[in-house]
């Protein structure tokens, strides 16, 4: 019997943004699947949303600048669930440092993980988003757009993450593919080597892009927001 159930594939979903979204899209009836660095932290999670939902979740333990790996999961879910409906591109990192101490390592792992990431993940996953007619959701930067001080590697991989999603959602939306990228402001999360505490309440919450997420599904047909800025109500000083 054909399955009918959505699902979904969310990279770097174990924490922050991407379980967020992960949460919302198992609350609107879809199966996820995402990806960590580390197995143990995709099974542990993965434990935790079956909790909530059995036979919900899958992890898996991928490095978004391997296309392999992304391509052995695209090939994991099809033989397990037969379908992918939505990619959501998330894993992410960041590194600031004036551009005279920004190392070369520093670099290259923003932009291959930001970018070059995404990059692979879409390849990997087009043929299964063409069948299902799916959507692709980046998940970029208010950084994709205004530039700041420290943020030569940052700013150019989201600059370039948003030229990317901008013109992939020229080229697959002959075939009936939506692509979607959202560019946060600040939201409480562990990026950057940040644990969220109660001083991070006037952010975003992770909830809040999840909720995006699901309201972009639910769109209609015709209509294809391509760009979403997101940002606080308010400034951290409250005024």
């Amino acid at each position: 019997m054909e399955n009918t159930q959505k699902t979904a594939f969310i990279s770097g979903g174990t924490k922050g943004i991407g379980l967020g979204i992960a949460k919302a899209l198992i609350q609107d009836g879809y199966r996820v699947a995402f990806s960590s660095r580390k197995q143990k932290d995709a099974d542990d999670i993965a434990a935790l949303l079956n909790e909530f939902q059995p036979d919900s979740a899958l992890g898996f333990a991928a490095d978004v600048r391997d296309h392999q790996a992304q391509q052995k999961i695209a090939d994991e879910l099809l033989k397990r669930w037969g379908r992918v409906d939505v990619l959501v591109a998330n894993a992410g990192v960041g590194h600031f440092a004036n551009i005279e101490e920004l190392t070369d390592a520093q670099w290259h792992e923003t932009i291959d993980i930001n970018l070059t990431g995404v990059f692979h993940s879409v390849k990997a996953f087009l043929p299964a988003l063409k069948k299902s007619e799916g959507y692709v959701i980046t998940i970029a930067s208010l950084a994709g757009t205004n530039f700041f001080e420290k943020g030569t590697a940052y700013n150019a991989s989201k600059f370039g993450l948003v030229g990317f999603s901008q013109a992939l959602m020229l080229d697959v939306r002959k075939h009936n593919i939506k692509v979607t990228t959202i560019m946060p402001g600040s939201v409480a999360t562990h990026f950057n080597d940040h644990t969220p505490t109660e001083a991070d309440a006037w952010k975003i919450q992770p909830e809040d892009i999840g909720q995006l997420v699901t309201d972009l599904l639910h769109m209609h047909p015709r209509t294809l927001p391509s760009k979403v800025e997101i940002r606080p109500t308010k400034p951290k000083s409250g005024g």
